[in-house]
């Protein structure tokens, strides 16, 4: 019985430790913003054939050469093989229109086969998009813009979005009649690493030489900091 009271003061200290530790250090805690315009210098494109046919062999073999054409054209431009790449294949039953009652009749077929190119100079795009027309393409789905260096790009901006955050805090510090001291803890948040624009095309396209404006990206940061406040 003379254990008991020791070991129940003991047990009490053990769980008030813990409890004391978890006392945060005063701090002022801020977010702080920054963006950065850069031009895109990359795009990726989505085009291909589509082919209608009575019949399902018909329909294949009639995209299976229209789209040869397209990748026999690709190369020809000069675009590496790894720059472009099957991304869909499809053919499927048409049916015909109009009719309200009964089972659907088959009319024809529909087969359709896509590709998305990689284009690493972004002042190439019309030009690849007329060498797609050119060769038959008749769906030109839509035009990525992307920056392919963007982390670099937010380097920029991460150091900017931490100086608003220090702005910021010095204004708390002021209003507050505290002195800020060494900052405890820095995070980032919704960074956009890999930043795109989306520009869609009329399908199918009706001629060559369609103008294309890259415009510009804007990429943000987003960090939260905590400085710790100087003892007086």
């Amino acid at each position: 019985m003379k254990l008991t009271l020791p070991l129940a003061t003991l047990a009490l200290s053990l769980l008030a430790a813990p409890a004391l530790a978890q006392v945060p250090p005063p701090a002022i805690s801020v977010t702080g913003e920054a963006t950065v315009s850069v031009a895109p210098d990359q795009a990726m494109i989505d085009g291909g054939v589509t082919s209608d046919a009575k019949t399902a062999r018909e329909a294949a073999e009639a995209n299976n050469a229209a789209m040869a054409k397209v990748l026999a054209a690709l190369k020809g431009a000069g675009l590496d093989d790894k720059d472009y790449q099957t991304s869909r294949l499809s053919l499927q039953p048409k049916y015909a229109a109009g009719i309200s009652s009964g089972p659907s009749t088959i009319n024809g077929y529909r087969a359709s086969n896509r590709v998305t190119i990689k284009v690493r100079d972004v002042s190439k795009v019309a030009g690849v998009i007329d060498t797609l027309v050119g060769a038959g393409a008749n769906e030109i789905g839509g035009i990525n813009f992307v920056v392919s260096q963007a982390s670099k790009v937010l380097d920029e901006a991460r150091e900017k979005a931490v100086a608003d955050a220090r702005r910021k805090a010095d204004i708390y510090a002021k209003a507050a009649g505290v002195t800020l001291g060494e900052p405890i803890s820095i995070s980032e948040e919704g960074s956009a690493p890999v930043p795109m624009y989306r520009s869609k095309m009329a399908t199918p396209m009706a001629a060559s030489g369609a103008p294309v404006a890259q415009g510009e990206e804007t990429l943000s940061v987003t960090v939260s900091v905590s400085w710790a406040i100087k003892g007086k």
